[in-house]
């Protein structure tokens, strides 16, 4: 998009064709083309609303794009989209209509929690420009105004959470609806930054079955974001209704973890041969209940289409682990679903919000897995601005802050927000895994100042030790040991946690700041991470035990580098103890989940490392695997053993968060590691163990392209290495002997004992 698009619609009034709150109006404006200047030279189109539009010229959509402008923090941030529409404007039509289909999005989407039903405001609202640039240079702009007419479309109902109902019957003919400007922030426009979100592909269905009930059901196979399109004939009135869920109960449809979304798309038919797509909801879903279908349903008959921001895949991982390479692609299709224009938790229940304490846990594995530079540099931009509108400049812990929303009914300003760790900590993490990713300077600069806010909210909570005690904290959410009603019921001790968490931001802001020159910044941040280390290791540590003795607190106190010797040694021989008392089975957290393997196998106990990724008795990783899973679940057993959903209010088959354990094996099984931010400077050092027997990583990274291949058996270790030109490499074997290369194709070997 040019600078310029944003100047395009400067001029442009928003309009509003008054509909209820269901309706999708389509706004339009007839246009004569001038004749007077010679040939069409060039034609853009610059678009944004309060709401989701899709545009069109003569009918046809301008863009294969969806749900524009996105989400954002729309009273700071509104992105502006530009399209290039010469090929469309120059076919030599004198006259053209310019059209718009105008839904709820997210932003009158009655979006939140527990039946948060929060809207920005109560009516949306379309703004654009078309600019036509002639032969001559002469430029006709044909702006949004009330001179724009209004209609009804074939779309009676538009939820994020609830569904779409299409009617259509409604296409032959359309009631007219008023115009009305509205106004709007002018100051809030801003190019648009992240990617824009797409169809990504089909998938066929797998199964049709009957329920117990003697409903029909669809199974496609695997856990997706998006919808279902299909053509159909019947007779007029006949609705067509179709429910989604990620899994099934006994036989029916599991639709509790959905919790109040309905989750449900109706499909009127015309008595014509009709054709059905939503486009203003997506659901999370691996199946479909069919009520009303005429006649006999079969597999041909209808698809899904699997939605997501345009992301460029960037990592590949394979190993001789069939069971591992199925939880590398759970991870990845629950990257796929839950990055739909933000990151989200979850895509399919009442919920779907930009949870920072997800994201500021799985950024590393996420931006191997794709390139997601601008994608998350959008949101960090998001959490700027709410945090620089938040009270005591305090990190939400949704971004957008639709929260924010909700509470502007009451003083906002008397409303008491404390920072917490890990969530607000998103402020410094995901920064964190981008510098080292893409090593972009000018946009560590642009994600700084969300980091002072940050911790100059934490600095003012700390009590007279130094410690951060004080506040609300999740903690480590969802321990697998937590009672199913209570998930911040953890072993580990908030405080512990919180502490060693503001040592690590306050440690990495002290690096960007030097980075990006702010010397007196990097010299009162490394400062306080000192403070907070001596106070963390007076308060906590004791004959290298750590508060609380669980898993978590080692593997931060440990990966953090909170401890010296002797007590770092001591907590490493403590965690891996407590990993083996645990029959090898997963007892962290959102907080020591990540964590947990590094610790481990950066400390001389890979194997446990290993043991503890293959365990498949519940809790573990590959549980879920065992019970069918294709995308990562919420808590370690979403689905009991028997088969029944998890009795907990909060029970999602796609949340990422768990598996942010791909970043380990990415970087420890496969090898590739970042010596320098960017992949200037390479590590490669694969570590093999028991239960894998080769590996083949590779990655797409800011330099080019790097690959691994290994194998280990019966002792005798191989390592085949591709680097790009130019960019150097140290290469770690498992017996410890070292290399030092540059670019190009590259094999070692090594005895093992």
């Amino acid at each position: 998009m040019s600078n310029s698009a944003g100047d395009l619609v400067s001029d442009a009034q928003m309009i509003s064709a008054g509909a209820d709150w269901g309706t999708v109006p389509i706004l339009s404006k007839s246009v004569v083309v001038s004749q007077d200047h010679g040939g069409i030279r060039s034609a853009r189109l610059a678009a944004t609303a309060h709401g989701a539009y899709e545009a069109f010229i003569n009918g046809e959509s301008v863009a294969d794009s969806l749900f524009n402008p996105g989400w954002t923090s729309y009273r700071w941030r509104l992105q502006v989209q530009e399209f290039d529409v010469t090929d469309m404007v120059a076919s030599g039509e004198p006259d053209l209509e310019l059209s718009a289909r105008l839904g709820n999005g997210w932003f009158r989407g009655k979006i939140g929690f527990e039946h948060g039903e929060i809207d920005y405001a109560e009516e949306i609202g379309f703004v654009a420009a078309l600019e036509i640039v002639f032969a001559d240079g002469y430029k006709q702009t044909v702006p949004t105004d009330e001179s724009w007419s209004g209609r009804r479309s074939d779309v009676t109902e538009n939820s994020i959470y609830h569904g779409e109902t299409i009617d259509a019957r409604l296409r032959t003919h359309a009631e007219e609806l008023p115009i009305r400007v509205i106004s709007f922030d002018r100051s809030s426009l801003t190019p648009q930054i992240g990617p824009l979100v797409r169809r990504q592909g089909r998938v066929h269905a797998v199964e049709i079955l009957k329920s117990p009930s003697g409903k029909t059901l669809v199974d496609f196979g695997q856990n997706l974001v998006g919808w279902v399109t299909f053509s159909v004939q019947g007779a007029p009135g006949v609705e067509i209704v179709v429910r989604h869920a990620e899994v099934l109960e006994d036989g029916e449809l599991g639709t509790r973890p959905l919790r109040a979304a309905r989750a449900t798309d109706t499909f009127i038919l015309s008595g014509n041969d009709d054709s059905f797509e939503p486009n203003f909801t997506f659901h999370g879903f691996r199946y479909i209940e069919v009520n009303g279908w005429p006649g006999q349903l079969t597999l041909d008959d209808i698809e899904a289409v699997v939605v997501h921001s345009d992301l460029r895949r960037t990592g590949e991982f394979e190993c001789s682990n069939p069971m591992v390479n199925q939880l590398i692609e759970n991870v990845v299709w629950s990257q796929r679903g839950n990055f739909l224009d933000i990151p989200t938790d979850c895509p399919q229940r009442d919920e779907r919000l930009g949870w920072t304490g997800d994201i500021a846990v799985f950024s590393p594995t996420a931006s191997f897995q794709f390139n997601v530079s601008d994608f998350l540099h959008k949101w960090l931009l998001d959490l700027r601005a709410e945090t620089e509108h938040s009270v005591n400049g305090t990190v939400p812990i949704i971004v957008p802050d639709l929260l924010k929303e909700g509470l502007r009914t009451k003083e906002f300003s008397d409303v008491d927000v404390s920072p917490t760790a890990i969530w607000g900590d998103a402020a410094v993490w995901v920064p964190q895994a981008l510098w080292n990713a893409y090593g972009d300077e000018e946009r560590l600069a642009e994600q700084y100042p969300a980091m002072v806010l940050h911790l100059r909210s934490v600095e003012r909570r700390l009590d007279a030790d130094g410690l951060w005690t004080q506040g609300f904290q999740f903690g480590d959410w969802l321990d697998p040991e937590a009672p199913p009603e209570h998930p911040g019921a953890a072993k580990a001790d908030t405080s512990v946690v919180a502490t060693a968490c503001l040592y690590r931001s306050a440690s990495f802001a002290a690096e960007a700041a030097r980075v990006i020159g702010k010397t007196e910044d990097a010299g009162h941040w490394r400062a306080l991470a000192e403070r907070t280390r001596k106070a963390f290791n007076d308060a906590f540590v004791e004959d290298g035990r750590v508060r609380s003795d669980c898993a978590t607190v080692y593997s931060l106190a440990v990966c953090f580098g909170l401890l010296d010797e002797p007590d770092r040694a001591k907590a490493v021989n403590r965690l891996a103890e407590l990993v083996r008392n645990a029959g090898y089975r997963v007892s962290t957290g959102f907080a020591g989940t990540p964590y947990v393997t590094w610790a481990l196998s950066e400390n001389g106990h890979v194997e446990d490392a290993y043991r503890l990724l293959t365990e498949t008795d519940c809790p573990s990783w590959m549980y879920p695997v065992t019970m069918g899973a294709t995308t990562v679940w919420e808590r370690w057993d979403s689905m009991l053993p028997d088969g029944s959903i998890n009795p907990g209010e909060m029970t999602s088959f796609n949340h990422y968060a768990l598996g942010a354990v791909a970043d380990w094996i990415y970087q420890v099984v496969g090898g590739i590691r970042p010596a320098e931010p960017g992949y200037a400077r390479v590590l490669i050092k694969p570590e093999p163990g028991e239960g894998i027997e080769w590996a083949h990583t590779s990655y797409e990274s800011a330099v080019g392209h790097i690959e691994t291949f290994w194998k280990s058996r019966e002792g005798e270790f191989s390592l085949a290495l591709d680097l790009p030109g130019g960019v150097p490499a140290d290469v770690v074997m498992p017996n410890g002997a070292k290399y030092s290369v540059v670019g190009g194709s590259h094999r070692f070997g090594a005895r093992l004992e």
